[in-house]
This record gives C-alpha cells, sequence and structure tokens, in this order.
C-alpha cells in the first residue's frame, strides 16, 4: 500500500512541476489552443498537460523498473504519439500523418514491448477465440480506435482526464482481482499524472477554467496507454480477466465515437470532421455545466465497468454481454439522431439530476 501511495505522488508531483514549468514557456513562444468556433475557450491555451502526464508516467516507470523490454516498448511508441500530437497542436500536421504515427507506435507495442491482442475470448458463445494471424491487424485497430476515441471524446474541460482516471481506478481493482499487482502497482503512476493535470484542468471554485490542456499529445498517449494496459490484463493467460470487460470499462467515449462516426457517415461528413455533435456538446446545450458532464461521464464509465465486471463474476454468457452493450449503443444512436430528440431526453436527465 506504501508503494501505490508514493507511486502516485510521485507522478502528480513530477506532472505539476512539469507543467508549471511548461505553461509559461507555451505562453511566452505561442504553443497555444487558440479558441474557435466548435471550441468551448476563449483564451489561448498552452496544450502542454500531455506532456506532463506523460513524463508523469515513465520517470517514474524507469527507476522502478528499468529499462526492460516492456518499458522501452511502451515508452518508444508513446514518445512518437506525444511528439506528433504536440506537432499537431501546433500546426495541424495532415490526419494521415498522425494515423501513420499511430500505427507505428501500435506496431512497437507489439513488436517492441511485446503486446498483443490474441484471443478476445468466447464472444459468439463457442469458445475462447483465437487471433492467429489477425493478431497484429486486430491489436492495430484496437490501439489506433482507442487513440481517436479519446482525442474525438477530449471537448470540454476535465472530461478525458477525469473519465480516464474513473477508468484507471477500476483497472486497479481489476488488476488486484486477477493476481496482477505489478500492473496494479504501476497504474498509480497514471492516477498520479492525471490527478496532478487535472489541478490545472478541472473547474475549481478559484479556477473557474483550465490552465492547460491535454493537447492531441496527451489524449493521444491516454488512449495508447488505455491499449496497453487492457491488453496487459487480458492477454496473459496468468491474469484472467476477459477482453469483453474492455469496451465496457470505457463505454463512453468508445460509444459516443462509434455512433457519431455513423451519424456522420450518414450525413455525407467525414468522421473525422470537426463539429459540436457529441455528447458532452449534446448536454452543453441541455444546460448542463462542464463539471455535471464530467462527474455524469465519469459515473456512466464506472457504471458501465461495474456492470460488465459483475456479468462476468456471476457468468452471464459473454455473446449476452455483447449485445447489452450493443443494445445501449443503439439507443445512444436513437436518442442523438435528431437535434429536437437529444435535446429533450438530455433536458430530462438534467432535471432528474437536478431534482
Amino acid at each position: 500500500m506504501l508503494d501505490a501511495v508514493i507511486n502516485f505522488i510521485a507522478s502528480a508531483l513530477i506532472c505539476v512541476a512539469v507543467i508549471a514549468v511548461l505553461a509559461p514557456l507555451s505562453r511566452r513562444y505561442g504553443w497555444l489552443d487558440e479558441p474557435d468556433a466548435r471550441k468551448q475557450h476563449e483564451q489561448p491555451t498552452p496544450a502542454v498537460g500531455g506532456i506532463g502526464v506523460f513524463l508523469g508516467i515513465i520517470l517514474p516507470a524507469l527507476v522502478i523498473f528499468g529499462p526492460t523490454r516492456e518499458y522501452l516498448g511502451f515508452t518508444a511508441g508513446a514518445t512518437l504519439l506525444v511528439l506528433v500530437g504536440a506537432l499537431d497542436d501546433r500546426w495541424h500536421i495532415d490526419w494521415k500523418l498522425r494515423i501513420l504515427a499511430q500505427i507505428v507506435s501500435a506496431l512497437i507495442l507489439i513488436y517492441g514491448a511485446g503486446i498483443r491482442a490474441e484471443h478476445v475470448g468466447p464472444l459468439f458463445g463457442f469458445g475462447d477465440i483465437e487471433l492467429g494471424i489477425l493478431s497484429v491487424p486486430f491489436t492495430v485497430f484496437i490501439t489506433v480506435g482507442l487513440i481517436n476515441a479519446l482525442n474525438m471524446f477530449d471537448g470540454i474541460d476535465g472530461l478525458v482526464a477525469g473519465v480516464c482516471l474513473a477508468v484507471t481506478a477500476m483497472l486497479v481493482c481489476a488488476a488486484l482481482y486477477s493476481g496482477a499487482y505489478d500492473v496494479a502497482l504501476g497504474l498509480f503512476w497514471l492516477l498520479g499524472a492525471l490527478a496532478g493535470f487535472l489541478l490545472f484542468n478541472f473547474r475549481f471554485p478559484w479556477q473557474p477554467k483550465a490552465k492547460v490542456f491535454l493537447g492531441d499529445a496527451g489524449s493521444g498517449l491516454l488512449g495508447f496507454t488505455m491499449a496497453f494496459v487492457i491488453f496487459r490484463l487480458t492477454q496473459n493467460p496468468g491474469h484472467p480477466v476477459s477482453p469483453v470487460l474492455g469496451p465496457f470499462l470505457l463505454a463512453p467515449p468508445i460509444v459516443d465515437c462509434l455512433v457519431l462516426i455513423v451519424h456522420r457517415l450518414r450525413r455525407g461528413l467525414s468522421p473525422f470532421a470537426a463539429g459540436r455533435d457529441h455528447g458532452h456538446h449534446l448536454m452543453l446545450d441541455a444546460g448542463f455545466s462542464v463539471n455535471q458532464i464530467v462527474i455524469v461521464m465519469s459515473v456512466l464509465a464506472c457504471a458501465s465497468g461495474l456492470f460488465g465486471a459483475v456479468c462476468m463474476l456471476i457468468d452471464v454468457p459473454e455473446p449476452l454481454m455483447m449485445m447489452a452493450y450493443l443494445f445501449v449503443m443503439f439507443l445512444w444512436f436513437w436518442v442523438t439522431e435528431t437535434a429536437e430528440r437529444s435535446q429533450r431526453y438530455m433536458q430530462w436527465l438534467r432535471e432528474k439530476i437536478s431534482a
């Protein structure tokens, strides 16, 4: 327990120190996220939070674990994402280059760190499904998908970091339950780094607006890290956590991303086009405050993850779990299909929460 507390404090302090140094430098040299019509902030804001989270994770991990294959592979892939993300935050580089960097990072995770998806569990009720030659493309697809899901989800102060904080806490519980004590201990670095970042990004009474953002560097890093941890927990035969749990843990960003892609394709738009049609935008339009949205989404992530965990504990067939997941996705698609319907249900939800 003491080691976990030390890990948390060390990562939080590193993240806070890095942001405290980089934020004024970012302002001095114009490395800022500029406001525009689709963004919520009104002032140019440093997007250096991702670098703080990155160093808050990898520096203490190097001290404890040393330069192991797993550490070097994860760090190399994460470094590439952070560098490309930082460049994109500053100059908005071509999306093809971003996707290429994400694919390369996923391949580094596979061949450098030795982490990949080799099975997906008994999704169809016919026993564990081994991926075989599809292991590499499936791992790349999931990793790139999570990177972009969290990037697209990052639209208001505190949202991505708050949800990832909740997800990480559940991952700690899953790791402890499965006997993966090294993973559980390492996750306290992520918890500390996220907590340190949220001191600058969450809206407090003394801080009405975020002082720094994650940027693409940070949201991409978190997606990559979530993929790494989920593969680490679900693909090791010594750690019996079903791969089906992954989508339940990250349900809010995954469901929001997939439904939004379908909506945009039906309207003839690019899935990655900028817009104000995410779930958190709909909630803002219905009168939710920013902090209320962060709390609601974090609670939903916890509720979804807990539902998935309980289903596995009581041996609910995994095909039924996935059917329930698809039902929720279809329900969200129906609710958000029209602006009038989404506003009606969002306002109903806000009234219930405020009652």
